[in-house]
């Protein structure tokens, strides 16, 4: 498989996995043309979606879906509950209902949606395997039992790494929303992410791409620190540890 983050931020959310040539989206939290562009600047072609995969109603997860989906008659896949509190596409045949717990085969890939800890009505976050396992997991709380036995079965990891607390506490931010931040239906700090991996992942993970790092609360050098000092204390664990951006696509990793 071939991972790309290509977008990661309260700005838009976008990650892409391809298996042989097919691939899926989850979410599009950027417009349809950022999308194709960025897709385009990996050599990559927006024919080759075959579905999106939405982790929940906020707009920066969802803000590209209808253009895109529509403009290529791709299937979008979402909670019940999720697809009822946004919207999603004016083309309603190529929504698609899934479950928490369901896997959806397609190209050559199973996509399994999982529950997790955030404030909106049905959040989940997605595997994505074919031998290998891919794990986007970002927009959480706190590091839930299933967050903890995904981290724990990834091989690639696209993980929440939003915000620095000293950052945070000493930021222009009001109050309620620092508190909401911190809470279980807010966002993982960098401490929090990280050693959510340092006592939970595998030996066999290679790649963590830290995501959804905050522009006002955080710093790709103060995440990539913490992750590198605590991580250390893994001898057995040698993951390759890079940075989603907002504006440009990371490199195409693959696994």
């Amino acid at each position: 498989m071939e991972i790309s983050a290509l977008a990661s931020g309260s700005s838009g959310n976008c990650f892409y996995v391809e298996n042989e040539g097919n691939a899926v989206l989850i979410d599009a939290g950027i417009s349809a043309k950022q999308i194709v562009e960025r897709l385009m600047n990996l050599k990559k072609s927006a024919e080759n979606i075959k579905g999106i995969f939405i982790t929940h109603e906020h707009g920066d997860h969802v803000r590209g879906v209808d253009v895109f989906a529509r403009q290529f008659q791709v299937p979008v896949f979402a909670t019940k509950k999720t697809a009822k509190n946004c919207f999603l596409c004016s083309q309603e045949d190529l929504i698609n209902h899934i479950k928490n717990n369901e896997i959806v085969d397609l190209g050559g890939m199973k996509i399994e949606a999982f529950s997790k800890p955030h404030s909106c009505v049905d959040p989940v976050s997605y595997n994505i395997f074919n031998g290998k396992r891919v794990s986007v997991i970002t927009d959480v709380g706190y590091a839930s039992q299933n967050i903890i036995d995904n981290v724990s079965d990834s091989d690639f990891l696209c993980l929440e790494s939003n915000h620095d607390e000293m950052m945070l506490e000493q930021g222009p931010y009001p109050y309620f929303l620092k508190k909401w931040i911190k809470s279980n239906e807010g966002h993982l700090s960098n401490l929090q992410s990280a050693l959510c991996v340092l006592e939970y992942a595998n030996k066999k993970l290679g790649h963590i791409i830290l995501s959804h790092l905050s522009q006002i609360n955080n710093k790709p050098e103060l995440a990539l620190d913490t992750f590198n000092f605590l991580l250390k204390e893994r001898k057995d664990l040698h993951a390759k540890i890079s940075v989603s951006e907002r504006f440009n696509a990371t490199p195409l990793f693959k696994i």
